[in-house]
């Protein structure tokens, strides 16, 4: 088995990294993965609902937000206003209603720092420095992301973060990918590592209440099911949840590991895809504190999760 990593060089430019039935291509504006594809018996699948383009991509991110990197803070923020260490913050970079969302490095120009292929792997490393660029979240850290595609159709994304400031920030980590399998989700065969749900508001941030939740605990088709929910993950060392496609055998299975204990699903209304996205902490959490992360000045902190596909025709 051989492993190479190709790049595509211009204004927005794209990795692509390649070993066994697996591909995967990354842009760099936003360090987002736009395509996990697995080819196997003559039939190519792409399992990520991603852009046609870079250019595209950096016009049309926030109609959607797919595969966005979430940096700092994840899912939304009320009124993008947060109260840190006895002081008040207001973000500005981007609103979606009333609730700032998303982050602040979506389209971000990440710079590609190295990669390398073997005989078992291939990997890209992206960096990004950001230094107080909104006044709503004037600290400063440098980000460093590595996809690794590995044998048995795996790609890992390792994320570190280090406040390279001389003060304490607040931080929470995710990503923001949809998936497809081929078909509408409705057919999906879908179950996940949980027992228990965050409630939500009418904004869509946590009350404070955990509830009981186990619809998909057993594997079951997702149907006309609505999802826009925060999942709390009953044990990070097993698979956080198993998406798969009867029809055509497909499955993707996410490994969350303990950096990301909760997992947001969000089912948009075109139901050709599925938002699936690993969490550091929860929505709002700069006010509920909820898997919060208080990032020390030159502390490191590291994030972990992985996708593999399989298909079993």
């Amino acid at each position: 088995m051989s492993f190479s990593v190709t790049h595509e060089p211009g204004t927005y430019p794209v990795i692509t990294l390649q070993g066994g039935n697996s591909t995967a291509a990354i842009y760099a504006q936003g360090a987002l993965l736009n395509a996990f594809t697995l080819t196997q018996n003559g039939q190519s699948y792409n399992v990520i609902d991603g852009f046609a383009s870079p250019q595209e991509a950096a016009d049309n991110i926030t109609a959607g937000f797919k595969s966005a990197c979430l940096l700092p803070f994840v899912c939304r923020i009320t009124g993008g206003r947060y109260v840190f260490e006895s002081k008040e913050y207001q973000l500005n970079k981007f609103f979606l209603g009333n609730e700032a969302i998303h982050g602040l490095l979506f389209d971000a120009p990440f710079t590609v720092t190295s990669s390398h292929s073997t005989g078992t792997e291939a990997f890209v490393t992206l960096e990004y420095d950001y230094d107080k660029e909104d006044d709503g979240y004037p600290f400063a850290f440098h980000t460093k992301i590595t996809y690794t595609l590995s044998g048995d159709n795996k790609l890992t994304i390792g994320t570190e973060i280090t406040n390279t400031g001389n003060l304490t920030l607040p931080l929470t980590v995710g990503w923001h990918p949809y998936f497809t399998l081929g078909g509408n989700i409705n057919e999906l065969l879908f179950t996940m590592n949980t027992s228990q749900v965050l409630e939500f508001n009418e904004h869509l941030v946590p009350t404070g209440n955990i509830l009981a939740n186990t619809t998909f605990a057993s594997q079951h088709h997702i149907d006309e099911t609505f999802l826009d929910n925060c999942f709390i993950l009953n044990d990070t060392s097993k698979p956080a949840c198993i998406l798969s496609n009867e029809a055509n055998g497909l499955q993707l299975t996410i490994h969350a590991g303990e950096s990301y204990p909760y997992l947001q699903v969000y089912t948009p209304p075109h139901r050709k895809s599925i938002a699936i996205e690993n969490l550091s902490g929860a929505p709002d959490a700069f006010n509920n504190g909820i898997g919060l992360i208080i990032a020390k000045p030159g502390e490191l902190y590291t994030f972990a999760a992985s996708y593999s596909l399989n298909l079993s025709r």
